[in-house]
């Protein structure tokens, strides 16, 4: 490690998340960015760590632990319960007792809106909902929340810990719901719930990352922060600007509700590719409230619009 500059730890350092925020505060930042993996990878990371070698790092020397490594929600449901505790809970539970013994001094957790509900009740999610998530990836996200809580990670004297509850995140190399929407649009296939207005935050990799950097750059609380872009966007606006992208006219079909509903029960049936259970999928409300970190960063607004940032993340898909 190099002495005079930040020392920053980002597990999970490969990623696409991680990819993303090591490149941002390599340019922001002075510091010394060490990644810890299961492999090595392309990046701009000084050092490179071994899930096997974790105990040996100089945790004295590090500064801010950014721990993204986890095991992201399998939307085909084949993944077994256990794994996602065994890495999602587990991990964090080996990182923060070797953060919390060390003079590090700011640890960043990853956790997901998932941890705290599916389904948003009210307008928007806020930090104090009670939480009841219902999947093995929510529960296993809340079962490490709780751990950090439990042993004193908001009560440090001289460290900041910090809980965060992202929105879907997009950016360059995004992987997920997202890409399969692009396909549908860039195969000029009609989106057929063109009668369906609903609402989705997101969270832009770009204000992701100058919420890392503020972090831990300003004097902030320890605490469960929810980070989102500024406003939700619908699903209709979605496909208009992956067209926009492509350079196409959006196909937007307002079928009428109950027919596609109808559709949607006589799937459950005879298992057709849109049923209930999807359909509510696609059609439900998720608005996050990110007005606590914005008022801990001090900030009116995130730096980069969210109508921006979709259609940022959309035009690298072209690229790619």
């Amino acid at each position: 490690m190099k002495e005079n500059k930040l020392n920053i730890l980002i597990t999970g350092a490969y990623g696409f998340v991680g990819s993303n925020i090591s490149a941002f505060l390599k340019k922001s930042v002075d510091c010394n960015l060490i990644a810890l993996d299961i492999n090595q990878g392309n990046g701009v990371y000084d050092e490179f760590v071994h899930w096997n070698d974790v105990e040996g790092i100089c945790w004295d020397e590090i500064d801010t632990v950014i721990h993204l490594a986890g095991m992201a929600h399998d939307t085909k449901n084949t993944t077994d319960e256990s794994k996602y505790f065994e890495i999602n809970t587990g991990l964090t539970k080996r990182v923060f007792d070797l953060f919390s013994k060390s003079k590090a001094k700011h640890f960043i957790f990853f956790s997901s809106v998932k941890a705290a509900t599916d389904k948003v009740i009210g307008n928007a999610l806020r930090e104090d909902v009670v939480c009841n998530p219902k999947t093995p990836y929510g529960r296993s996200k809340r079962a490490a929340e709780e751990y950090i809580i439990t042993n004193g990670g908001f009560d440090f004297k001289e460290k900041s810990v910090f809980i965060l509850r992202p929105a879907m995140i997009h950016g360059k190399g995004n992987k997920g719901n997202l890409n399969l929407l692009y396909k549908v649009v860039c195969k000029g296939i009609p989106w057929p719930l063109g009668k369906f207005d609903n609402l989705r935050s997101f969270m832009g990799v770009d204000n992701l990352c100058f919420i890392i950097k503020s972090l831990i750059e300003k004097d902030i609380a320890s605490g469960i922060y929810n980070v989102a872009d500024d406003k939700p966007l619908s699903t209709n606006l979605l496909i208009m600007l992956i067209a926009k992208s492509l350079g196409k006219k959006p196909v937007i079909w307002g079928i009428s509700k109950g027919l596609i509903k109808c559709v949607a029960r006589i799937g459950d049936i005879i298992h057709l590719p849109l049923n209930s259970e999807r359909l509510m999928k696609l059609t439900e409300n998720f608005v996050v409230d990110n007005s606590k970190i914005k008022n801990a960063i001090s900030v009116e607004n995130l730096p980069t619009s969210a109508e921006k940032g979709m259609f940022k993340t959309l035009l690298s898909f072209k690229n790619l």
